[in-house]
């Protein structure tokens, strides 16, 4: 048998990644592409709106960013304090989001993958609720 050669992609570190780390680095908060778009554009990037997508993307494929889907289902990036698997509570008002490690989750995913016969489980898991702070404020 013929062995195949191994081909090793390295990621470009770009002045567009840069920038856009950059940005990510500076808030603790998610940021929508759009939202990470106008904050480079402020600042005076040329940056492309497609460039950011791509970019975000890529960087969340690797796990260099967390992503999250908000309620209406848009996308939302932020480089994470937990460089390990976790999950995250968001409010869905202010937009605070703590980041929580759930092996209770873990156990029930193993499970559940186990019954029908899946491997190679991946799963994010985001809860939306108010932060004690906005709970306060109604």
């Amino acid at each position: 048998m013929r062995e195949l050669p191994v081909v090793v992609t390295q990621r470009r570190n770009t002045s567009q990644r840069a920038v856009i780390t950059s940005v990510l680095a500076g808030t603790d908060e998610f940021l929508s592409a759009q939202d990470l778009h106008a904050a480079l554009r402020a600042s005076g990037s040329t940056v492309g709106l497609a460039t950011v997508y791509r970019a975000l993307q890529e960087m969340a494929g690797t796990g260099d960013l967390d992503a999250v889907r908000n309620e209406t289902g848009e996308v939302l990036y932020r480089q994470c304090a937990q460089p390990a698997h976790h999950h995250h509570l968001v409010c869905r008002s202010c937009g605070l989001t703590q980041e929580v490690a759930a092996p209770g989750v873990e156990k029930w995913a193993r499970a559940v993958a186990e019954q029908y016969g899946y491997v190679e489980l991946d799963h994010q898991v985001e809860l939306f609720g108010l932060c004690a702070s906005c709970a306060a404020k109604r």
